[in-house]
């Protein structure tokens, strides 16, 4: 996530949950992004398509975000949500590119 969103996000979550603030900034964006073997892009792009895929949308903005900031491209993230859309459902797939459209036009 960019950094201004990864601060709101985390400071959202610590008025209300603050350990598991704590654990998303230590563990998940701390560790589990920081570990070898996947690039940063490809964590974005999974990222992205799981959350899609998974109908997690009030994730799938900031993430989004984050994949151009790695280095994935319009075309990209459009392949790779049509490509889930046969497995994860068409109406999946409709949810995230209106997502995407919004992320592409605040650029």
């Amino acid at each position: 996530m960019a950094n201004s969103d990864v601060q709101k996000a985390t400071d959202d979550l610590k008025a209300i949950a603050p350990e598991f603030a704590q654990l998303t900034q230590d563990f998940l964006f701390g560790d589990i992004w920081k570990r070898p073997g996947l690039s940063q892009r490809d964590k974005s792009l999974i990222t992205v398509t799981c959350l899609v895929a998974l109908n997690r949308i009030e994730q799938v903005e900031s993430h989004l975000k984050k994949a151009f900031e790695n280095g994935l491209t319009k075309e990209e993230l459009v392949a790779a949500i049509t490509h889930i859309a046969f497995y994860a459902g068409w109406p999946t797939a409709a949810s995230g590119f209106g997502h995407l459209k919004k992320v592409i036009d605040l650029q």
